[in-house]
């Protein structure tokens, strides 16, 4: 897969969505879960959703259970509990594999763009995220243990940057 923008994935509520549909936008892909310690970050994830959104930038999350079976609900009730709970506004996918045989291309596409700790292309846990340009160029990966808020500088330079040459 070339590019970003030619890979699609399928909307919580189930409905296939391309992602570019986000072109021109920074983007940030998340893998998530509801029953993870680092599921506080929900907040931090939404506060940047909402203190960025209008000057062009998306988060998008996908839930995963691959990590000790942290995500165990269906797509139903991970929605509801993302909603309920953490207020949720920020678009949100299909459960998906981000690791092994049936990782989803996206995150085969991010993984092999930005590989984390020595040279590794596996997510190690729930919370990786992945910070993209407008172009759909990967600027940067962050662990799981970085908290949203250490993300503000690198999405203010790239919401800053010119905006992509018309394809």
């Amino acid at each position: 897969m070339s590019s970003l923008f030619e890979i699609e994935a399928r909307t919580i509520t189930g409905e296939p969505r391309p992602l570019r549909d986000w072109a021109g936008k920074v983007i940030v892909v998340v893998n998530v879960a509801s029953k993870c310690g680092l599921t506080p970050q929900y907040e931090g994830l939404e506060a940047l959703y909402k203190q960025f959104k209008d000057r062009g930038l998306v988060i998008l999350g996908f839930p995963c259970d691959q990590f000790a079976n942290q995500e165990p609900g269906n797509d139903a009730d991970i929605a509801a509990y993302c909603s309920l709970t953490w207020d949720v506004t920020f678009p949100m996918f299909s459960k998906i594999d981000v690791n092994g045989a049936n990782t989803h291309p996206l995150f085969a596409h991010l993984k092999k763009a930005a590989p984390g700790i020595l040279g590794s292309e596996s997510i190690k846990w729930n919370f990786t995220k992945f910070l993209i340009d407008k172009e759909g160029n990967v600027a940067q990966r962050f662990g799981p243990k970085d908290e949203p808020a250490t993300m503000v500088a690198a999405i203010e330079k790239l919401l800053a940057a010119p905006e992509p040459a018309a394809v």
